[in-house]
């Protein structure tokens, strides 16, 4: 099933970036706002299970405005983040400057279906919520573990949906009622965060995103549920 988050107009790549760029000077205002700063807790589980094997030089595919691409710097001395909305760049590298981080995390326009580097560049791969937003989510993956070193892992974190009572019913009321009516009014973006729950639904999520990593290319992978299965980080080796 392919979910865009516009019904008219372009590829889903392109929905995906112009639907970005548009949110993207309120992004992390309703990030924090919408998860109520777990995301943040998510991210800073995701680096700390980063940090257990050395790594010099980490991609953060889909990063956004570089929350995680900056808490990982903390761990990592070389950070690469790339994303196909420039707008999301553009609030991520005014985060970099404030920091001091400039010299230590590069942030690039790239679509993860076609990486601009080398095989075997990177000790680690991360990507949060940001997979399912792939036109092409098989060839991204396949993206991901060519351009990681041999024995690299690979961390992808995302939402997903909690199978039992009564935080199913909560968790789905909250994404598919209150989510988007927030949203729409803090973003002034009627699409977006409809697309978000929409996108949630349609992810092949657990074992079945385990079997495509697998299929990718990693010799082992897997899942751990975060915060009542709200999300999953999912974790796999080349």
């Amino acid at each position: 099933m392919t979910v865009t988050p516009y019904s008219t107009g372009g590829s889903k790549r392109e929905q995906v970036e112009h639907m970005f760029d548009s949110i993207s000077p309120k992004y992390d205002l309703l990030n924090r706002m919408l998860s109520m700063g777990v995301d943040q807790g998510w991210r800073r589980k995701t680096v700390r299970l980063l940090g257990q094997e050395p790594v010099a030089h980490l991609l953060d595919v889909a990063t956004g405005t570089a929350d995680l691409a900056i808490m990982a710097a903390r761990k990592v001395d070389r950070v690469t983040g790339i994303d196909i909305s420039e707008g999301m760049l553009s609030q991520g590298r005014v985060k970099l400057a404030k920091r001091g981080l400039v010299d230590r995390i590069t942030l690039a326009q790239a679509d993860s279906t076609a990486l601009p580097f080398p095989d075997a560049t990177f000790d680690a791969v991360t990507v949060a919520f940001g997979v399912r937003n792939f036109e092409d989510l098989e060839a991204g993956l396949r993206e991901m573990i060519r351009v990681l070193k041999p024995n690299g892992r690979i961390f992808v974190l995302e939402f997903s949906k909690p199978q039992r009572t009564p935080m199913r019913q909560l968790f789905r009321f909250y994404f598919h009622r209150v989510m988007p009516l927030i949203g729409r009014a803090v973003s002034k973006d009627s699409a977006a965060y409809t697309y978000l729950p929409k996108s949630v639904d349609a992810f092949p999520e657990g074992p079945a995103f385990l079997a495509m990593l697998k299929n990718a290319g990693c010799r082992e992978a897997d899942a751990r549920s975060l915060t009542g299965g709200i999300a999953t980080l999912y974790i796999a080796r080349k």
